[in-house]
């Protein structure tokens, strides 16, 4: 039996392409010496899988990525090699901004103050690794001392749920994964977001308050890189849940160590530090791509609590 597996899963504007792309992936990993099976489709014209042996899964990858960029340049596909065994995860620890949401969520508040641009920049440096994570919050928090508390209610009004969401959570939950928000952003915003979505538990930092007055503060210990892969190592020993059998998504420098140590580590939509480094990643599909890269068939798609 193949032990291995890659899932190719085409955007909207991909969808025209995969069969080819399929075939010439098959041809492909036959050329580098697999075993291959024949393409076994999740859903028509969306995503499939190749299972394949004899074959180092990063050789595969690398060799793939360079094919379809070749072949088809521009099109919208992302693909993803991992192990046949174990594919679906049974603990999911997901980055909330640019991941789970849309928005980075200070960008949003130093919007309603008029300083979007100056914070802006310092949180893409901050997700790329140029500068340290915990000073950048810090720097960033410290803009909004003395501001009413009220903003932070005016900010999580923007919250705009990143594409598939809620479908990616639902049909987790639905199949018996505990489902984990683990960000390095702050509670106001991942509590409301977990209950919309009905996540089972919320990690984060705190902002804080007194007197209905922002105190331009993060509560300490900040939850940092490391934090992050301590809290899917937490999560994961607290359910009884292998490793192998996790599963992490994130965007910014500050995941690559959850990503790292999870069983599935997927780096999506990420900044290009991360995205060089991740092993697999989805640059162009919404977060049913990461169903399909777990094996699900899209008759097998729970309904989200909330349109998306």
């Amino acid at each position: 039996m193949a032990d291995s597996v890659l899932t190719l899963i085409a955007a909207a504007d991909g969808e025209t392409l995969i069969e080819a792309a399929a075939r010439d992936a098959r041809d492909s990993l036959a050329a580098l010496g697999a075993r291959v099976d024949q393409p076994d489709w999740l859903a028509p014209r969306k995503a499939c899988d190749l299972f394949f042996s004899g074959l180092a899964r990063d050789l595969a990858r690398v060799g793939l990525r360079e094919l379809i960029a070749e072949r088809f340049p521009g099109a919208k596909l992302d693909l993803v090699v991992q192990e046949r065994a174990d594919r679906r995860k049974r603990l999911v620890a997901a980055d909330l901004e640019s991941t789970l949401i849309e928005n980075e969520m200070l960008d949003e508040l130093a919007d309603l103050i008029g300083v979007r641009d100056k914070v802006a920049e310092i949180t893409r440096r901050a997700m790329n690794g140029e500068i340290d994570f915990a000073v950048s919050l810090k720097t960033r928090v410290g803009l909004f001392k003395d501001l009413p508390e009220t903003l932070l209610a005016q900010a999580a009004a923007r919250i705009r749920l990143m594409p598939g969401a809620s479908i990616f959570v639902a049909t987790l939950r639905a199949h018996g994964a505990h489902v984990a928000l683990v960000t390095g952003g702050f509670g106001v915003f991942a509590r409301h977001v977990g209950t919309l979505l009905r996540f089972d538990a919320v990690v984060s930092n705190e902002i804080l308050a007194e007197g209905g007055r922002l105190t331009g503060t993060v509560r300490e210990p900040i939850l940092t890189r490391e934090g992050k892969r301590t809290a899917l190592t937490s999560l994961a020993a607290e359910q009884g849940v292998p490793l192998r059998l996790t599963l992490a998504i994130g965007d910014g420098a500050n995941d690559l160590p959850m990503l790292e140590a999870a069983g599935l580590g997927v780096a999506f939509r990420a900044k290009p530090a991360v995205a060089e480094h991740a092993r697999n990643r989805v640059d162009y599909c919404d977060l049913t791509a990461i169903l399909y890269a777990q094996g699900f068939r899209a008759s097998e798609f729970a309904a989200g609590p909330l349109p998306n």
